[in-house]
């Protein structure tokens, strides 16, 4: 799926920052070497957390789905000097890679990985968070809101993509289709929630900025 018109997509890039030497080399990597390199975040996203994170300068940033390392590494960019990202992935065979990038962006002293699942992990982490982003396994999005919102504090940010799913949370919802039932649930419960202030934009595959207030 295309998730812009290819003119329209190719002249907002253009116009917005050029993606760093060391990502267009990750972004290779990932769809030479890698499955489903579609969930790579990308040029445009990837610009879009580092602006976003940049703005935010958060201390601590959880990621739940480290996938390559792509968008952690845009997270990385906006964190303070003495501030620490926790990334959780359930796949150790990307491990190797995604801690070669990290250490090769100068930011991996300040990267921890964590391989396992996310909602036996999340539990174990000290801090409180500044900036969270989601982008894990869908029909888990819900669990990881509840885990999740203990560990924010008012002011606090979460990122949460995919939550267009290609389009199918406007359409009807196959019995079977698990994680599109999970990302309405999820959605509605962002939009509902009394301690969160939410606004989605329709960047990619959709991509959610709540707020704690």
């Amino acid at each position: 799926m295309d998730f812009l018109p290819e003119h329209i997509e190719n002249y907002v890039i253009e116009h917005s920052q050029a993606e760093p030497e060391l990502l267009q080399q990750l972004s290779r990597e990932t769809w030479q070497k890698v499955l489903a390199p579609r969930m790579l975040s990308g040029h445009l996203q990837g610009r879009v957390l580092s602006m976003l994170s940049k703005l935010i300068a958060p201390k601590y940033i959880l990621e739940i789905g480290t996938y390559t390392g792509y968008s952690a590494i845009c997270l990385a960019e906006g964190m303070q000097t003495s501030g620490e990202l926790h990334t959780i992935d359930i796949n150790e065979e990307l491990h190797d890679l995604q801690r070669r990038y990290f250490d090769a962006s100068g930011y991996g002293s300040q990267i921890v990985q964590h391989t396992g699942n996310a909602l036996d992990i999340i539990p174990t982490l000290s801090p409180t968070f500044d900036l969270v982003f989601i982008d894990a396994d869908k029909h888990n999005y819900p669990n990881y809101l509840e885990i999740v919102l203990p560990k924010l504090t008012k002011g606090s940010v979460l990122l949460s993509d995919n939550v267009l799913w290609s389009g199918k949370v406007t359409q009807a919802v196959a019995p079977d289709d698990a994680d599109t039932k999970a990302l309405l649930k999820y959605n509605k419960a962002l939009n509902e929630h009394p301690k969160l202030e939410t606004v989605v934009l329709p960047i990619r595959d959709g991509l959610t900025i709540s707020r704690v207030i």
